[in-house]
């Protein structure tokens, strides 16, 4: 099977989580003997931020690291859709792309002579909720469904009408990747890998990250990117050390040097959004790290809290979570494991490539109906 992505990046993780799971994604489809086709703008600002930064470099890295990868790199004024979707048998569009060409994809099956490929909206953010206006601009009218990340998001695409169909498509751990790494010297008791952006988070970060490590006097880093001097200063206060962006293939060896980590939610995920986790759990628990939560509402039921990981409503709260863990090995050692055993029954790249090849037949199904039924008539 031909699949042809249109995403954001493949190349670049900077500020970009939904690099991630494609890149587990695209492994998966490839290891499984499917041909795999990846579109990215050319000025995508993911890379143009990263290679700002940091220069060419980290993307030869990611080439090394990914040697079955590849993306096409395209101009919006010159793409050959034509071309692009040549003998396409599935078409995964992110929702990081031009409302136009989203809308240019969906009108070039609609003009295709026979049966055009299955042809999918993915979407990974919460806009859908927290941004109406910005989704409701797509138009998916050709489209033969929406992926959608978490039930209330796939509820909102066929409540309000932008989509007919919609499957939710949780993301998930790479565990070609993403694993325990072998012994290393130990560098501190917590790190945490994340970005500060948006303001989505200040006031959590600050509750659930920086007071606890200040309190209990860790050894403590953190990692990622869009820290303002007043976030670098705050970390700085607390005797935390910022180590800037960190490649997402680094963090399994980060995090083998560190004793236990968090997950602090942005806030439409605690508000609006309650159950659907982003991909940081799935990769810290994939990594057998002892992982601590914060104010996360797991209503999707993908994880069990108090097994799979420690819960803390409040700061003091995970100021103790943390503090067990750390004092506790009997108790890292019970979470490493179930963590570890719930990744690999339930949540891999691979489960998720069998539920999309499940979607895709549950879409060539209902199509091979719809023409019955027009025969029939």
């Amino acid at each position: 099977m031909r699949v042809v992505v249109f995403c954001h990046s493949l190349v670049s993780d900077w500020n970009h989580g939904n690099a991630h799971f494609l890149r587990g994604v695209a492994s998966e489809l490839l290891a499984r003997g499917h041909d795999v086709r990846v579109f990215e703008p050319e000025d995508a600002w993911s890379v143009v931020n990263l290679v700002r930064e940091h220069g060419t470099a980290p993307i030869e890295a990611f080439r090394a690291a990914y040697p079955e990868l590849s993306s096409i790199r395209y101009s919006r004024h010159s793409l050959d859709l034509d071309d692009a979707l040549e003998h396409a048998d599935l078409v995964l569009v992110h929702e990081w792309n031009d409302p136009a060409l989203v809308a240019a994809i969906g009108h070039h099956k609609a003009n295709r002579v026979g049966p055009g490929p299955v042809l999918l909206f993915h979407d990974t953010h919460h806009r859908s909720v927290t941004n109406p206006g910005e989704i409701a601009a797509y138009d998916l009218t050709h489209y033969d469904g929406v992926l959608a990340f978490g039930d209330p998001i796939r509820d909102a695409y066929t409540r309000l009408g932008w989509a007919s169909r919609a499957w939710t498509w949780h993301e998930a751990a790479d565990v070609r990747r993403f694993h325990p790494g072998t012994a290393r010297p130990c560098e501190g008791d917590l790190v945490w890998i994340g970005n500060w952006g948006d303001e989505e988070r200040t006031a959590e970060l600050r509750e659930f990250l920086i007071e606890p490590v200040r309190r209990l006097g860790l050894r403590a880093r953190v990692y990622g990117v869009r820290y303002p001097v007043e976030a670098q200063q705050a970390l700085a206060d607390a005797g935390i050390e910022y180590g800037g962006w960190l490649p997402n293939y680094r963090v399994p060896d980060v995090f083998a040097r560190f004793l236990c980590t968090v997950h602090v939610p942005r806030a439409p995920y605690v508000t609006a959004l309650p159950g659907i986790p982003t991909i940081r759990p799935f990769e810290a628990l994939a990594c057998g790290i002892p992982l601590v939560v914060a104010l996360w509402d797991t209503a999707d039921g993908l994880f069990t809290p108090g097994q799979d990981f420690l819960f803390a409503r409040t700061g003091a709260e995970m100021e103790r979570q943390i503090q067990r863990v750390i004092a506790d090995s009997t108790v890292r050692q019970r979470l490493v494991r179930q963590g570890l055993t719930t990744i690999r029954s339930r949540h891999t790249c691979a489960r998720r490539v069998e539920q999309l090849l499940a979607i895709v037949e549950d879409v060539r199904g209902h199509d091979r109906c719809a023409v019955a039924q027009e025969s029939v008539a």
